[in-house]
């Protein structure tokens, strides 16, 4: 079973989740690692996984070799499943001290290493970052040592390097002398140097210096883009208060015209009354006057009548 398979052996739920998140982390470039770090660890909490923000926020930056190396894994999963196994073979081979095969296996891991950095640097180019002459050097150093240390092997298949891995200095180039003794030898890393010690010290000190730093203009960033966002609402709210009191003072003085217009409205109205009152009683007069003037045209009428026959 490889490191690979090992490591994603048995997880489930949110724990899948979030080594995958880590995943995808490690292969962000490292002038964005923090900025996307403290957004996907701020998503991780406002979804209420404490632990998973947790895990996430104490992800450290990787340099700029070992992220090459980590994209190196992720892009090229069938290459990369080859070269640790050719790693197997080359250490069982070095253990059982088959110098035909410890011959032929150097000579193949001179020029997949020489690949695979290759490709690691055109992967960078892709991803908008070019590898320096040194950083390539850091890239080899590292899958050397994937070949040579199977605790290196594991920190790679992982795709989470934090730094360049540096490879055994007793690691055989080539075929031991014929005859020479042997004695077991443990796979693991030798001690460094103190030399070796303070540059390490010296370079996770500018590591942690640079990564403060970029924390901090992230955090400058943010803060400024916070401003801006809040001096854009304010406008925009003041603005949109102006049209408010607009809207307000029109509808004020369209109230002010319907009243005015309902005043007159009324007014005619009333007026409109009177006038139909007093031709009512213009009309009920008229209707008096014409029924007097009929009941005096029919007694004159019957008066007429009643001289006419006493006069025959």
């Amino acid at each position: 079973m490889t490191a690979v398979s090992r490591r994603k052996g048995a997880k489930t739920g949110t724990e899948r989740d979030v080594e995958a998140v880590l995943d995808d982390l490690y292969t962000t470039p490292p002038a964005d690692f923090v900025a996307r770090r403290e957004e996907l660890a701020a998503a991780a909490k406002a979804a209420g996984h404490v632990d998973d923000a947790r895990r996430i926020h104490a992800a450290r930056r990787p340099t700029l070799a070992a992220w090459a190396a980590n994209l190196l894994l992720r892009s090229q999963p069938q290459e990369s499943r080859q070269f640790l196994e050719l790693g197997q073979a080359l250490r069982e081979a070095y253990r059982t001290l088959d110098a035909v095969g410890i011959n032929e296996l150097s000579e193949q891991r001179r020029r997949i290493v020489a690949a695979l950095s290759g490709q690691a640097a055109q992967l960078a180019q892709e991803a908008g970052h070019r590898l320096s002459d040194q950083v390539r050097q850091d890239v080899e150093s590292t899958l050397r040592a994937v070949l040579t240390d199977p605790d290196a092997a594991d920190r790679w298949a992982g795709g989470r390097l934090e730094g360049a891995l540096t490879p055994p200095s007793d690691f055989p180039g080539t075929a031991p002398p014929t005859g020479a003794a042997h004695k077991p030898r443990r796979e693991t890393t030798p001690r460094p140097s103190a030399r070796t010690r303070a540059q390490n010290e010296l370079a996770e000190r500018r590591r942690q210096r640079e990564e403060r730093l970029e924390h901090a203009r992230t955090t400058a960033e943010e803060a400024a883009r916070r401003l801006r966002d809040a001096r854009a609402e304010e406008a925009e709210a003041e603005a949109a208060r102006q049209q408010a009191r607009d809207r307000h003072d029109q509808a004020r003085q369209q109230v002010s015209a319907a009243e005015q217009q309902l005043q007159q409205a009324r007014q005619e109205l009333q007026r409109a009354d009177r006038e139909e009152q007093e031709a009512e009683e213009r009309s009920h007069a008229a209707a008096d006057a014409h029924a007097q003037a009929r009941q005096e045209a029919r007694e004159a009428e019957r008066e007429v009548k009643r001289l006419t026959s006493r006069k025959a």
